[in-house]
């Protein structure tokens, strides 16, 4: 596309929008609210005393390219009209609160600072938080209540990996509002806190050892169209889901006698998809797309199956409302659902 016109992208439809490739999108991060908190992430950083402020650039999603001192956000977070198409795509955007673009900011600064000052090559580091080179897995087990690791993002995000452990750790440290200190007394978490703090001080105007990083997966040079990108994006989240909740459904709903007027089991669950999407979501830290393909395949096959609901409408809720949180977990912590037998 020729770089001199300019393109109105909140005046494009959505098949307007998703024809165009990310490159040729007019968007950057100065002069919109997300160089506020830029800013607000180095203020915090050198209210610490810590000199290094990464670069921040656009990405196709929130990043630190591994071993790159530079921290990526997500492009969609640049324009309103993005945001809303990412909505639609995904049914949720992540880090569009300024809180919630904050935590995300500060945990790419904590692989930031960690890259930059091969902080993951010390002994004591490798003894708190363990083997950087450990592999990445599709999906992590993850023990809720466990007090060994810090909460700041969603979906006990420290529990995935070494590295996302230290990031985690290091954006509590660097929230000015956290007051780790009280909150995780008594933790095992507190450790790798005062760690971090005394990282922190060790490395205070002293100057990185990789000062500068590669911006991969900037927005600006991707070619792929918006249509491809989600895409891919949505294949991502959404998975195969078989005709194994035929089982449960029959369990919780009924096949309907002659001529009953019963409510109908998927307007039952197609009615109140939104709510036990939110509820869902929230409880276990899936993402909303993912729950969505779920309840999608349950409406389906109740009204395949022509299922009705038995007796009290609430009762059948909660249950439909449970299944699907029992198999969210399940998914969670194999990568698969449960198949009843």
């Amino acid at each position: 596309m020729d770089p001199s016109i300019k393109i109105d992208i909140s005046k494009l439809t959505d098949e307007e929008l998703l024809s165009l490739r990310l490159c040729d999108l007019p968007i950057k991060i100065e002069g919109t609210w997300l160089e506020g908190c830029v800013k607000q992430l180095y203020k915090e950083l050198s209210d610490k005393g810590i000199s290094l402020h990464p670069s921040c650039y656009l990405a196709d999603e929130w990043l630190c390219p591994d071993g790159e001192p530079v921290i990526g956000v997500a492009f969609f977070l640049a324009h309103p009209r993005l945001r809303q198409l990412e909505r639609k795509m995904m049914l949720e955007v992540e880090g569009q609160e300024r809180s919630y673009c904050m935590k995300l900011l500060r945990h790419e600064m904590g692989h930031a600072i960690n890259y930059a000052y091969l902080l993951h090559k010390r002994k004591k580091w490798r003894v708190l938080f363990g083997p950087f080179s450990a592999e990445y897995g599709d999906r992590y087990k993850y023990r809720p209540y466990s007090k060994r690791y810090v909460r700041n993002l969603e979906d006990w995000y420290a529990q995935a990996h070494p590295d996302e452990d230290f990031a985690e750790t290091f954006a509590v440290w660097l929230d000015p509002r956290s007051n780790w200190r009280k909150k995780y007394k008594k933790w095992k978490a507190l450790e790798k806190l005062e760690y971090v703090d005394e990282l922190m001080r060790e490395i205070s105007g002293k100057k990185p050892k990789v000062p500068r990083g590669k911006k991969y997966w900037a927005a600006s040079r991707l070619k792929t169209t918006l249509r491809t990108y989600y895409k891919k994006k949505r294949a991502l989240y959404a998975d195969a889901y078989y005709d194994f909740h035929d089982f449960q459904l029959k369990k919780i709903f009924q096949v309907p006698s002659k001529n009953s007027k019963r409510k109908k089991a998927h307007k039952l669950i197609s009615e109140n998809r939104k709510d036990i999407l939110e509820k869902v979501s929230l409880w276990t830290g899936e993402r909303k797309y993912t729950i969505n393909e779920l309840l999608k395949d349950l409406i389906r096959r109740s009204r395949e199956l022509k299922l009705e609901v038995p007796g009290k409408i609430s009762e059948s809720l909660l249950d439909i409302a449970i299944y699907v949180t029992a198999q969210m977990m399940n998914y969670i912590y194999t990568g698969e659902y449960k198949r009843k037998k």
